[in-house]
């Protein structure tokens, strides 16, 4: 049985919910801003929040301690290799052939 589904407008888009859902805060689809390990998924959630304004660039680095150019690299790997430039043991890599 297929559940009915409502579209609901949150600060991270239009969103796919069950009818009757409780929407929660922009923040509770985000990574834990104690985040230690971040996985490819993990870094594209906070890449899509940042592009969709649920929050903002210079929030996102304070909150997860990150430097404004590891969150932009973050970004360029995943414009220009998809979501598997983001894996770390790939970083090497697609930096060598980002150097023109």
């Amino acid at each position: 049985m297929q559940e009915k589904l409502q579209e609901t407008g949150t600060s991270l888009g239009a969103a796919l919910r069950p009818m009757g859902a409780r929407i929660g805060s922009p923040f509770d689809s985000l990574p834990p801003a104690n985040t230690k390990r971040w996985v490819i998924r993990r870094k594209a959630e906070v890449v899509a929040a940042v592009r969709s304004g649920a929050i903002s660039l210079e929030d996102a680095c304070n909150r997860y301690k990150l430097s404004m150019e590891e969150f932009l690299t973050w970004q360029r790997l995943i414009d220009s290799h998809g979501l598997a430039g983001l894996r770390v043991t790939r970083l090497q890599d697609y930096r060598g052939n980002d150097k023109s």
